[in-house]
């Protein structure tokens, strides 16, 4: 492997010579543009956990059952899920810059009604709309990054970042959302996105822009309607199976529905002469296996948050700031562990070393977790669990989320992110669900053994079994990572040897 050095006048000269560098007139801003993302998407991960926090003072407020209370996060779960494709085309059709900025006034605007709601109608409603123009906003973003940053090097740094961001939104999310609930009312929960919103905005307009096309892709209405209303069933089915169970007619029918939908729109984009999901954008060897590490990997990390955060309030009475003051450890891991990957790891390792082993260590990470007790103390065994966590979810996720977007043609570049965030969806609310009913059932089985006296223990079970499937979840993506990822595939090139991107993925692909 050889050493690298600072580059010389004419490899200086060579990087400036780049023609996306030397015509693109934002290519200085790039940094600052990146800034901008940042703040939208961190806006979308923050509103998740908040709103979770806030839900028992919301509800308490407004007056509504615990069946109405799942439908204020079902409503945005289905609107998000249901339409991230047709976000993708749509920042590929009208201009990323455009379709950003749409959705994050969206969302401010619908979180200004969700904040004002008088009652569990109006909420609900607002929650669906702001799940919508989230869908809009997030393909836009993360093809935003993949056009804005050429350079190879500079594209790999600007995923690091945005992957430690994403990292650390959730736990960051639970102490805002305990200080705005505790210190100023959950509806500042809400009003909290119109200030990130109104940064945005201002920002995307100075510094983002839109990429012309010749051929802009059109919409295909039959594609567009069979594929949301296939993402819609499957979303929908996991959703109901975590309160009506696996063998409802409900969950069942939309399951079943959703997969026939799903299996109808891939044979479409076949035929369709505008597909809402050009079939080369999931051919791709590196990409497809990146897709589903993703979705076994985010649902990993997803059933670790949610029973931990259990763990953490339930039994052992954290309050909702200290239980976000908890997570730190694990937030601080995925920032330094993403700026370590970024830096040096892929100088030396392949794609596939980095995703398969951070994938293998995050689940050591939930493996020690599974070993808690009641009565654990959290620097012996919490603590070190929660650090592998982390060391897995900055090198192995944060890598997998960039070769998702490597080697896309600029024109599917929205497509590429609606396709990233849809298996980073489907993968937590299909592993919640799963879980969720594992873990209900191994806590329904203790109590019968052991008595209801024993209800704290047989909870506490119910945990550990959750941390082993989180465990099994993070395993099964390294090996198929390790299996699917080209041996070859590194995120960095020689210094002195300057390439545009397309050339550079298109010599590894």
């Amino acid at each position: 492997m050889s050493t690298h050095e600072p580059a010389t006048a004419p490899q200086a000269d060579q990087r400036a010579a780049q023609p996306d560098a030397v015509h693109d007139p934002h290519h200085g801003r790039r940094w600052l543009a990146l800034g901008v993302i940042l703040i939208a998407q961190m806006m979308l991960l923050l509103d998740a956990t908040i709103v979770n926090v806030a839900l028992p003072s919301v509800q308490a407020d407004l007056g509504f059952s615990d069946a109405a209370r799942g439908w204020v996060v079902t409503a945005y779960l289905l609107a998000f899920g249901s339409l991230l494709l047709l976000g993708g085309r749509l920042a590929d059709a009208f201009g990323r810059k455009s379709v950003f900025i749409t959705g994050l006034i969206g969302f401010a605007v619908a979180s200004a009604v969700a904040g004002a709601a008088p009652n569990i109608a109006a909420l609900i409603t607002a929650r669906a709309f702001q799940g919508g123009f989230a869908a809009i906003m997030a393909p836009a973003a993360l093809s935003l990054i993949t056009v804005i940053f050429t350079d190879l090097k500079e594209l790999n740094k600007a995923f690091a970042i945005f992957g430690a961001v994403a990292g650390s939104s959730s736990a960051v999310g639970l102490m805002l959302g305990g200080l705005l609930t505790d210190y100023a009312g959950w509806r500042w929960t809400m009003y909290v996105n119109i200030v990130f919103a109104v940064v945005g905005v201002v920002g995307g307009f100075a510094l983002l822009h839109n990429t012309d096309h010749a051929d802009t892709p059109r919409l295909s209405v039959p594609s567009t309607i069979l594929g949301s209303a296939a993402l819609f069933g499957l979303v929908f089915g996991a959703s109901t199976a975590q309160t009506n169970g696996w063998g409802s007619l409900v969950t069942l029918i939309s399951l079943i529905a959703g997969a026939g939908l799903l299996v109808g729109f891939i044979v479409l984009q076949r035929f369709d002469r505008s597909p809402l999901v050009p079939l080369h954008v999931l051919a791709d060897r590196n990409r497809g296996a990146a897709y589903l590490t993703l979705f076994l990997g985010q649902a990993g990390v997803f059933v670790l948050f949610l029973f931990l955060t259990y763990y953490f309030q339930g039994t052992l009475g954290y309050s909702p700031l200290m239980t976000g003051v908890a997570f730190l450890p694990m937030m601080i891991t995925v920032i330094i562990i993403a700026t370590l990957t970024q830096n040096v790891l892929v100088k030396h390792l392949t794609l596939r070393v980095i995703v398969a082993g951070g994938l293998l260590i995050g689940g050591a990470g939930a493996a020690l977790l599974a070993q808690t007790g009641i009565h654990s103390p959290y620097a012996a065994w919490v603590l070190p669990g929660l650090v592998l966590a982390g060391v897995g979810i900055g090198s192995a996720i944060v890598s997998a989320v960039a070769v998702g977007q490597l080697g896309i043609d600029a024109r599917d570049a929205g497509t590429a992110g609606a396709v990233n965030n849809v298996f980073q969806q489907l993968g937590p609310a299909l592993g919640i669900a799963v879980v969720s009913t594992v873990v209900a059932a191994a806590t329904g089985h203790y109590l019968t053994v052991h008595g209801h006296h024993a209800a704290v223990n047989a909870t506490m079970h119910g945990y550990s079994i959750g941390f082993w499937w989180a465990a099994g979840a993070f395993w099964a993506g390294a090996v198929l990572s390790a299996a699917l990822i080209r041996g070859g595939t590194r995120l960095h090139h020689e210094a002195g040897q300057p390439e545009p991107l397309d050339e550079i993925v298109g010599g590894i692909i």
